[in-house]
């Protein structure tokens, strides 16, 4: 199946978007680690930090593939953290881990949103629907494994 620029370019805006969001995902478990005393949480959330750099580098190579080049380094876009990560900050600096783990799961349900919506592009070819597919259901585990910690 061929695709027209601009079919690709949507593409491209949809594997985008997933990786601004990762890309907030990432940096919100990167501060939580450092803002939770308990061990093993602390390591989980590095764990989730680099999965979601993993995720990144997985859209970005369907990125490259499709003959945009990436910037790996970010900035631009995905400088700005989306919304759901926002308060995440705030809430780390209380310490309180009750609250840093409802931050976490706030994100990781704007996360989802965002990859289901992504899922409904027709655009997107049965590999890329995959590859989205795979994340989406890894940010779900993640998700529950948060809300079990309630």
């Amino acid at each position: 199946m061929s695709h027209t620029d601009e079919n690709r370019k949507e593409i491209i805006d949809t594997l985008d978007g997933l990786i601004e969001i990762l890309e907030d995902g990432k940096l919100g478990y990167t501060n939580a680690a450092e803002h939770v005393e308990n061990a093993a949480l602390k390591s989980e959330f590095l764990q989730h930090a680099r999965e979601r750099a993993l995720y990144i580098v997985e859209l970005q190579d369907e990125i490259n593939r499709l003959g945009k080049s990436t910037d790996a380094a970010g900035g631009g876009v995905l400088g700005a953290i989306h919304r759901a990560w926002i308060d995440i900050k705030s809430t780390f600096t209380s310490g309180d881990t009750e609250a840093i783990v409802n931050a976490c799961i706030t994100g990781e349900e704007a996360a989802i949103e965002k990859y289901e919506s992504a899922l409904e592009k027709e655009e997107l070819q049965p590999t890329q629907s995959a590859l989205i597919s795979k994340q989406l259901n890894g940010i779900k585990a993640v998700l529950m494994s948060l809300k079990a910690k309630n």
